[in-house]
């Protein structure tokens, strides 16, 4: 049953960017097409799934230990780039396709806050790893899930006709705010 309230509570209940607006810049930057953020949601749901395992090991077997945890923040964020890093690194060599499809998504994870506010919302909720391997995908499929419909919804502004003056950026921003309310509605479930 925890895992159950886990998983509904990271993906409706507490989306990590309609609820805790982290991770605003790709919502808004990469959801002009459903493509592009199809894309963006896959390539953030690997990164922030490996972050969060690596970085709860390294909390537990190293920061806490040794009584270093006040570097956290700074030590994920290390972790997190070399994350990218190395992943790039090895789908370049393994997979071409794979790294050609993914393309710039892969270095815009590393400034994603939404993996950082995962890594860190792991520990601080004192989850265990399975816990926090689940908390971490459910997060992931919450944004994929809102930055897929954030990026349908603007694919059919671009259709209508709206007026000059909130053309681009104030009808998107106008349609995140209402997305949002529309997953406040979960706010019960949990």
């Amino acid at each position: 049953m925890n895992y159950f309230i886990i998983i509904l509570s990271a993906i409706l209940v507490n989306n990590i960017v309609l609820m805790q607006f982290l991770g605003i810049c790709p919502f808004l930057g990469v959801s002009k097409k459903i493509s592009t953020a199809a894309g963006m949601a896959g390539a953030v749901a690997f990164v922030m799934t490996l972050a969060t395992i690596v970085t709860y090991l390294i909390q537990e077997f190293i920061l806490n230990p040794l009584n270093l945890a006040y570097l956290q923040t700074i030590t994920f964020i290390l972790i997190i780039a070399a994350l990218v890093q190395l992943v790039e690194i090895i789908l370049k060599k393994v997979s071409p396709a794979l790294y050609q499809a993914l393309g710039i998504f892969l270095p815009l994870i590393t400034t994603n806050c939404a993996i950082l506010g995962v890594a860190l919302l792991t520990i601080q909720k004192e989850f265990n790893l399975m816990e926090g391997v689940v908390f971490a995908i459910s997060n992931a499929i919450g944004f994929g899930l809102a930055l897929v419909l954030f990026a349908g919804i603007r694919e059919q502004l671009d259709l209508m006709d709206v007026p000059k003056g909130l053309k681009g950026t104030p009808i998107a921003l106008i349609t995140a705010g209402i997305l949002a309310m529309a997953f406040m509605g979960f706010s019960g479930l949990v």
